[in-house]
């Protein structure tokens, strides 16, 4: 028996039901396509994560207050307030004596409320900073100046917009020296960043930003930092700057070195290690869910082939009293069932990249810097998986075919 044969009995007996051969095939495409989709955004997900944290610098720490786990998230990403991060501290890590690796550190609290110019009212976020964000963040001024120390403290009125916010609330017009109310509390309008786009810590162009002192007393009443972001002056002093950081804290807060710290310290890098352990859980188990789906169509072809036994039971009988043995017959169904399989397979990978290339556009119009990634292994995993699983759920109906007594095809004379 030629190779050619079996390929083209499945061909036939496949088509011959063309409605029963799509809806099986169909399964198969949208097990196939969702796996596809899967891993290919999460891995433009992670490259999203990674381009942003190189985009804000690799050789950054950030000190949060509240405990953690070494490797787990700080106490306020939990929503948990600490309040014993304060101003003085955030003075002791300036000094060099304490910190000699940080070149430059900013503390920072955030909040929100409603903005409003001649021209625009809105809601807006704005943050609380110091005058080494820029340094720290890689930000550029577009036109006029950021802030002077002096007025990180003294309650200066003065305020910096991202791009976007000054867009919306003066439209065409520099706002440059022009007045916009904050909580109705009136600033002055100083400067203006250059566009930047989003980062993994924030979106600087639909920000604003204030003197750290004036956002704690006048706009927030609060008297402490919701967390502090330092440049280090290289990413081999990282580890260093982390452990002397930490034994300033402890001193200053009294705490001992068997106790648990009410801050966490950590790097881009470290933070970037979390957050590429979580995308990769939240990306297997899409996977899996995705493969139910291919579960499904698997199902669908074992009902379509045992179908297919039972309407071919004179074929099958008469093939075995000419000659064929089992083995014919079972090679014979998983032929049938692979070719199904590799088809679905097939169509399911095209469509699968095609969709991922749709969602890459809708995101990249969002104004995120997507890339269009589909990995090889998603291929190869999406093909070999659909085939293992024409193997897989045709050899039972395989063997179940390969059971027909020659008696049984007289039945139907």
């Amino acid at each position: 028996m030629k190779l050619s044969d079996p390929l083209k009995i499945s061909y036939r007996t496949l088509t011959a039901s063309k409605l029963r051969f799509f809806l099986t095939v169909l399964g198969v495409v949208i097990g196939v396509a969702a796996v596809i989709m899967v891993m290919a955004i999460g891995a433009s997900a992670q490259k999203l994560v990674l381009s942003q944290v190189e985009k804000v610098g690799s050789n950054l720490i950030g000190i949060l207050p509240g405990a953690s786990e070494e490797k787990g998230p700080p106490a306020s990403a939990f929503g948990i307030i600490t309040t014993t991060f304060t101003n003085d501290d955030l003075k002791a890590l300036r000094e060099r004596r304490n910190v000699p690796h940080l070149v430059a550190v900013s503390g920072y609290v955030t909040g929100s409320g409603t903005a409003e110019s001649q021209e625009a009212s809105l809601e807006a976020n704005f943050q609380g900073v110091s005058p080494d964000v820029l340094e720290i963040e890689n930000m550029n001024i577009a036109s006029g100046r950021f802030f002077f120390a002096e007025e990180e403290n003294d309650l200066s009125r003065v305020m910096v917009l991202g791009v976007t916010r000054a867009k919306e609330l003066f439209s065409d017009r520099d706002p440059i020296g022009e007045t916009v109310t904050l909580k109705e509390i009136p600033f002055k309008v100083v400067g203006v960043l250059e566009e930047r786009g989003s980062t993994v810590f924030s979106n600087s162009d639909t920000m604003i930003y204030v003197p750290l002192g004036t956002a704690q007393k006048l706009l927030l009443g609060i008297d402490y930092l919701n967390f502090a972001r330092g440049k280090v002056d290289s990413p081999l002093n990282i580890e260093r700057s982390i452990a002397d950081v930490g034994i300033l804290l402890r001193e200053r807060h009294d705490i001992e070195e068997n106790e648990e710290a009410d801050f966490s310290v950590r790097s881009t890098a470290a933070a970037l290690e979390i957050l590429t352990t979580v995308t990769n859980v939240l990306k297997y188990f899409l996977i899996m869910i995705a493969s139910v789906s291919l579960l499904v169509g698997g199902i669908g072809i074992m009902n379509s082939m045992l179908i297919s036994v039972s309407q071919r039971v004179r074929e099958i009988g008469l093939r075995k009293a000419v000659g064929a043995r089992p083995v014919h017959i079972i090679t014979q169904f998983l032929i049938e069932a692979s070719f199904i399989t590799v088809i679905g397979g097939i169509i399911g990978i095209l469509f699968g990249i095609a969709a991922t290339s749709l969602a890459a556009v809708i995101i990249q119009r969002l104004g995120y810097e997507w890339q269009f990634l589909v990995p090889l292994s998603s291929v190869i995993i999406g093909f070999t998986v659909s085939f293992i699983i024409g193997i897989v759920f045709g050899l039972y109906p395989a063997v179940k075919a390969s059971r027909v007594s020659p008696m049984e095809a007289l039945r139907y004379e």
